[in-house]
């Protein structure tokens, strides 16, 4: 989110176009000249245009469409306010000149020239500055419709088409405002914990910007149409103070970061929302595995018992038989002391009762000494 001095960045939501980085780098480093004429889309309605020929390679045109941040700011001729232009021949004077007028469906067009920087690096560089254009004019007609928005006004921005925030400005400080709007119960569970701990956490730093949410509009939004102001996820304001924009790097980044909140919003409970669903599949497959465990452990345990009381049960009938045996053997033998002995069988050794073999042994024993 924004930092102390409003210069960091968001995770994910680079200002840099990796595309364009892609292009270009291609193009210089490519061994022989090619035709190129490419056109590709970014978030936020962002069209860019890549030509060049072959018989020209040196010059790479470079085309580029961004939405209207507001109905109500009077465009130029060319569609960019002279100040947005005036910035960007400042940023990139030293390989790219703007060219006017720029092409048909675009609002800027810029002719690169990277033949007059001699070190690969400088050209690395070069190109990393190009991909971050669209930071350039969007930001920079932030700032211009913030300077004509006067003390107290408030102005509606389109970023994206279905998520327009306001910006109000007062005498101390500038409040971007952005209405929250949720088509999934879960999501929104997820974002109102988000915001009350963006909420907390974010006025703990006493120069980070200060962030404010309430389910019910804030009073700079009095007077506002009731459609601008349906949502289900309530009001997040931001208090941006003139520290958070002084110099052209800092505001740039200020202004990029506000105008992705929303996506990044988005970005962080979809994340969220997997990471809660990866866990509880991982919790789900640990507790699976708990009960497998407990169930087989249980099966043979019960065939252990099972087992070990068949077995005990053998022994004590066996036991029980052998005792049987014994005494009336006993009983024979002494009947017959009296008398002439007869050879008169002992009972039979049981061997799978060990433990009534010595004992009916030792009993057949202590008889013949009789």
């Amino acid at each position: 989110m924004l930092s102390a001095d409003g210069a960091s960045t968001m995770a994910f939501f680079s200002s840099g176009s990796r595309a364009l980085v892609e292009i270009l780098t291609r193009m210089q480093s490519a061994e022989r000249p090619m035709p190129v004429d490419h056109t590709f889309f970014e978030f936020g309605s962002i069209r860019y245009h890549v030509e060049a020929s072959a018989s020209d390679p040196e010059n790479v045109y470079l085309s580029i469409s961004t939405p209207s941040l507001s109905h109500e700011a009077a465009p130029s001729s060319t569609g960019l306010p002279e100040a947005t232009l005036q910035e960007t021949r400042k940023a990139y004077h030293k390989f790219a000149e703007v060219v006017e007028p720029p092409r048909e469906g675009y609002v800027l067009t810029l002719k690169l020239n990277f033949s007059g920087l001699a070190r690969p690096k400088d050209r690395v560089k070069a190109i990393n500055q190009v991909s971050l254009l669209q930071s350039v004019v969007l930001s920079s007609q932030l700032r211009d419709m913030l300077g004509s928005l006067g003390p107290f006004g408030t102005m509606k921005l389109v970023y994206s088409q279905r998520e327009p925030f306001f910006v109000s400005n007062t005498a101390e400080k500038i409040h971007a405002i952005f209405p929250m709007r949720f088509r999934d119960d879960t999501d929104l569970a997820i974002a109102t914990s988000f915001f009350q701990e963006l909420q907390d956490l974010g006025n703990s730093f006493a120069r980070a910007p200060r962030c404010s949410w309430s389910p019910i509009p804030p009073p700079e939004l009095r007077g506002e149409h009731v459609d601008r102001l349906t949502t289900n996820g309530g009001f997040v304001s931001f208090g941006v103070l003139s520290r958070h924009v002084r110099g052209k790097k800092r505001a740039a980044k200020t202004a990029w970061i506000l105008l992705n909140f929303q996506a990044y919003v988005k970005y962080h409970i979809k994340c969220t929302r997997s990471h809660i669903q990866s866990r509880m599949r991982q919790r789900l497959e640990a507790l699976t595995e708990v009960i497998q465990d407990a169930s087989l452990r249980g099966n043979h345990d019960k065939t252990r018992s099972q087992g070990s009381r068949s077995r005990v049960a053998r022994e004590a009938a066996g036991v029980l038989v052998s005792g049987f045996q014994l005494v009336n053997y006993q009983e024979r033998v002494l009947s017959n002391s009296n008398g002439n002995r007869r050879s008169t069988n002992p009972p039979r050794i049981d061997a799978q009762v060990p433990d009534a073999n010595e004992k009916r042994a030792a009993w057949h024993g202590r008889c013949l000494e009789t």
